[in-house]
C-alpha cells in the first residue's frame, strides 16, 4: 500500500511540474513538384489549444488543405509525456524555392522550413507522381455568354482510401457539370494510372481577362507498407491533396455590329425534313415540317424560339420542342427539334417562306445567318370531298388546338347518365379481362391495352359528337379507327395502318360513316360552312359496332344521340 501511495505522489507531481517547453516543425518532403501535396507536420510537448495553430501566413505561397489535430500522453517509469501535434496538408501555388515561416504556439516558436517546388514539366526529379490532375478547356480565346468544354481528368497510381474533388470556379460564370464521371486506365512513362475523367461545361456572363481556377482533389491514400498488412488502420493512410492548373481565359465583350439576339457558336445550322416525303399532297391531310437546330458552344437555353408563317389557305400546329444535348470532340452541342404540321382547305400551290436565324461565327468572328429557303409544296385535290375545302387538325390525340396555341380537351359533363355509362365501362373491362385471361400472357397483355385505348379514343369521339364540336371529333376519328383496327388484328392477324381519312374510308367500306364524316367536314369547311349536329356520325359508329360485335372482344360504349 506505501509502494501504491507513493507511486500516485509520483505521478501527481509530475504532471503538475510538466509545462510547454518547445515546438518543432517538420515535412514529409523539400522536394515536390508544382500543384503536389506535401504534409506539414508542428508538435508541442505539452496539451496545447487546438485551436493554437494560425495557418494563414500559409496562404501567399500555398493552398491550404484539411488540417488534422492529434493529442496523447504517455508515461514510462512515473514520467509523464504529452504531445500535441498538427498536420495540414499544403500545395505549392508556384515552382521555385517557398519558405514556411516560423509558427508561435503559446510563445514558443517552431523553426523556418524551406520548400524546392519543381515546375511540373521539370525533369529534375526521377519519381512519377502517384497523384495529379490534368485540365484541358475546349476554347481559352471566347466571347461572353459562349459556352466552353473544361476536361479535367484525376490520375492516381496509389490505392485511394476516400477523397472528393471539388468544382472549377470562375467568377461571374455558370459552372455545370455534364454527364456522369467516367472511368479509365492509362500507362504514362511505363507506370500504370487509374483515371476519373469529369466534363464540365462553363459560359463566362462577364468580358474581360479570368483565371479559371482548377479542381482540387483532397483525400487519404493508403501506405505502400500498409498495403502488405491485413490490418489497416487509421494510421496506414496518408492524407493527401493534388490541384489542377489554372487556365487563363480571355472573354470578349459582345460586338458592337450585333442587334437583337446574342448566339455565339462555332456552328449553327437549320435542317427541315417533310413526313410525307412526296412534295405533293392532299387537301386534309397533314403535313409534317421538322425543323431542326443544331448548335455548337450554346445551351439548350440560349437556343431560340423557331416561328414559321404560312400563306393565306394554309394553318400551322407547332408541337412541342425536343431539346437535346451532348459533347462532340470536347464541344457542348446542343439541339432543338420542332415539329409543324401544316394542314391545306383547298388545293393550289403554296409557297413557304423562309426561316432565318441570325448568329455570331466564333470561328470567323462575322456575323452569319443560318438559313431554310422558301419550300414550295403543291397540294392536290382531295377525291373524298369534291367540290369542297377541309382543314383537318393535325393532332390525333385527346387533346387538339382548335386555334395555335389553345388546347381543347374533351370534358364530359358529371351527370347520372355518364356514371352510368362508366360503371358499364368498367364491367365491360372486367369481362374483357376475363375474356383475354384465357389466352398467352403476351396476347392477353397486347390486348388489354388496345381495350384501354380504344375505349377512351371511343368515348372522346362520342363526346365531342355529343357535344357537337366538329373540329375535336375529327381529331378523334383517326384514333378510334386505328384501335378499331388494332383490335380486329389481334383476332386475324392483319393490321392495316390508318394515316389518312382515305384509308378509314377504304378499311370499314360503310357508306353510313362515310356519308357522316363527309357531312361534318362540309359542314364546317365547305363552301356554305353551317352549324353541325354529332347525331348522324355517333349512329354511324354505334351501327359499325354493332355489326362487328361478334368479332370484337370488348362491346362498344354508345351515348344515345
Amino acid at each position: 500500500m506505501v509502494k501504491v501511495i507513493i507511486s500516485l505522489l509520483a505521478i501527481l507531481l509530475s504532471s503538475h511540474s510538466y509545462a510547454l517547453t518547445k515546438v518543432s516543425a517538420s515535412v514529409d518532403k523539400n522536394l515536390t513538384m508544382a500543384n503536389e501535396s506535401l504534409i506539414l507536420t508542428i508538435t508541442a510537448d505539452d496539451n496545447v489549444d487546438r485551436n493554437a495553430l494560425d495557418t494563414s501566413a500559409l496562404l501567399t505561397d500555398f493552398i491550404v488543405g484539411r488540417t488534422s489535430v492529434s493529442s496523447q500522453t504517455s508515461m514510462i517509469n512515473f514520467d509523464t509525456t504529452r504531445t500535441t501535434t498538427w498536420n495540414t496538408v499544403l500545395i505549392p501555388r508556384n515552382s521555385g524555392e517557398l519558405v514556411i515561416p516560423a509558427f508561435d504556439i503559446n510563445g514558443f516558436k517552431t523553426q523556418v522550413i524551406t520548400i524546392n517546388s519543381l515546375a511540373a514539366n521539370e525533369s529534375a526529379t526521377s519519381k512519377q507522381q502517384d497523384l495529379f490532375i490534368t485540365t484541358q478547356a475546349s476554347a481559352t480565346d471566347l466571347y461572353v455568354q459562349q459556352q466552353i468544354t473544361l476536361t479535367v481528368k484525376l490520375h492516381f497510381a496509389a490505392e485511394l482510401k476516400r477523397g472528393s474533388l471539388s468544382e472549377p470556379s470562375l467568377i461571374s460564370a455558370n459552372i455545370l457539370q455534364i454527364g456522369k464521371d467516367e472511368e479509365s486506365e492509362s500507362i504514362i512513362k511505363g507506370k500504370r494510372y487509374r483515371v476519373i475523367e469529369r466534363v464540365y461545361a462553363i459560359s463566362p456572363q462577364k468580358s474581360g481577362d479570368m483565371i479559371l481556377k482548377a479542381p482540387i482533389f483532397s483525400g487519404e491514400i493508403i501506405k505502400a507498407s500498409a498495403r502488405r498488412s491485413n490490418f489497416l488502420s487509421y494510421a496506414d493512410t496518408k492524407p493527401v491533396s493534388v490541384v489542377g492548373d489554372d487556365i487563363a481565359l480571355t472573354v470578349k465583350a459582345i460586338p458592337v455590329q450585333v442587334n437583337g439576339l446574342w448566339l455565339p457558336s462555332e456552328l449553327f445550322a437549320l435542317q427541315q425534313e417533310f413526313q410525307p416525303a412526296p412534295r405533293k399532297f392532299k387537301v386534309g391531310e397533314p403535313i409534317t415540317r421538322t425543323i431542326t437546330l443544331t448548335a455548337v458552344g450554346l445551351s439548350e437555353e440560349q437556343l431560340p424560339e423557331i416561328t414559321m408563317q404560312v400563306p393565306q389557305g394554309l394553318k400551322v400546329y407547332p408541337d412541342q420542342a425536343k431539346l437535346h444535348t451532348g459533347l462532340n470532340n470536347a464541344r457542348l452541342v446542343s439541339q432543338k427539334v420542332v415539329n409543324f404540321a401544316i394542314v391545306a382547305s383547298k388545293a393550289g400551290e403554296y409557297q413557304l417562306p423562309e426561316i432565318s436565324i441570325p448568329w455570331w461565327n466564333t470561328v470567323t468572328n462575322k456575323a452569319e445567318i443560318a438559313t431554310i429557303a422558301g419550300q414550295k409544296i403543291i397540294v392536290l385535290p382531295n377525291a373524298d370531298i369534291a367540290a369542297s375545302t377541309i382543314q383537318q387538325p393535325p393532332r390525333m390525340n385527346l387533346e387538339t388546338p382548335t386555334t395555335p396555341g389553345v388546347v381543347e380537351s374533351v370534358i364530359i359533363p358529371q351527370n347520372t347518365f355518364l356514371q352510368w355509362l362508366f360503371l358499364a365501362l368498367w364491367l365491360v373491362t372486367l369481362l374483357a379481362w376475363y375474356i383475354t385471361a384465357k389466352r398467352p400472357f403476351k396476347s392477353k397483355q397486347a390486348k388489354s391495352e388496345t381495350n384501354t385505348k380504344f375505349n377512351n379514343a371511343h368515348l372522346a369521339i362520342l363526346a365531342a359528337c355529343k357535344k357537337n364540336n366538329g373540329e375535336l371529333a375529327l381529331a378523334c376519328l383517326l384514333p378510334w379507327a386505328r384501335y378499331q383496327s388494332q383490335q380486329q388484328s389481334l383476332d386475324n392477324n392483319q393490321s392495316q395502318e390508318l394515316t389518312t381519312l382515305d384509308s378509314l374510308h377504304n378499311y370499314f367500306n360503310d357508306p353510313a360513316l362515310s356519308n357522316a364524316i363527309i357531312e361534318l367536314q362540309q359542314s364546317y369547311y365547305g363552301k356554305n360552312p353551317s352549324a353541325w349536329s354529332g347525331n348522324k356520325l355517333i349512329l354511324a359508329i354505334q351501327a359499325l359496332n354493332k355489326s362487328k360485335l361478334s368479332k370484337s372482344p370488348v362491346a362498344a360504349i354508345s351515348i344515345n344521340p
